[in-house]
């Protein structure tokens, strides 16, 4: 089955209506147990052009990491935010996610007047706001950044990979892999682990050190 390619159904509207600066927010690295929820957020230009901008997860790494300079070198703006293992330990995995998407907004160095949100509702927002159920797949600037958002983030978990060998983050970017768990087993928690997640948390009291 071809992968569905988002369109801009729905930054036409806005478009339509007035609104010019129209920001995409997505998020990834919910579902780890290691390394911090990354969200990006992207404003491009009217109707731009760039071909294969799609959801991240229907992407190989190769697309995606082409993809990201492209979007990057035309977007209007892009901005990364990150919410800690700490920040989801004490928010919640929830409000931690809420929190890395807002930061996002915060770092274009264009205000947005409009924000579409894959998912989530972002509260607060001083700008209109559109949050769109499975957003990745249909309005191209979620699209645009949910792949920003995923190569940055798996960049970082190819870092954490040297600073914290043996887990094999740069191959599975903190995910619950079966190579994963075993090392959890051998090698018990590092600091990049979220302690609330199962099977970390498990480790945690195997090893008398329950947090």
């Amino acid at each position: 089955m071809t992968p569905i390619r988002a369109t801009y159904q729905f930054e036409r509207e806005l478009w339509d209506k007035g609104f010019q600066f129209i920001a995409g927010v997505d998020e990834v690295g919910m579902g780890c147990l290691a390394g911090p929820v990354v969200a990006a957020a992207v404003i491009l230009p009217v109707e731009i052009r760039i071909d294969s901008v799609r959801d991240s997860k229907t992407l190989s790494k190769k697309q995606r990491e082409t993809l990201a300079v492209i979007i990057k070198e035309k977007a209007i703006a892009w901005g990364i935010g990150q919410a800690s293992p700490e920040e989801i330990q004490t928010l919640n995995l929830h409000w931690a996610d809420i929190t890395a998407m807002k930061r996002a907004l915060e770092n274009l160095h264009t205000k947005p007047d409009a924000v579409l949100s894959d998912g989530f509702h972002i509260p607060n927002l001083d700008c209109y706001h559109r949050s769109i159920i499975k957003g990745d797949q249909k309005s191209r600037s979620i699209a645009a950044a949910s792949i920003v958002a995923k190569v940055f983030r798996d960049s970082l978990m190819e870092e954490y990979d040297q600073e914290f060998p043996g887990y094999g983050f740069a191959k599975h970017k903190g995910y619950g892999t079966k190579e994963h768990i075993a090392a959890l087993h051998k090698l018990g928690i590092c600091p990049i682990h979220r302690p609330s997640f199962e099977p970390v948390r498990a480790t945690t009291i195997i090893q008398g050190n329950l947090i």
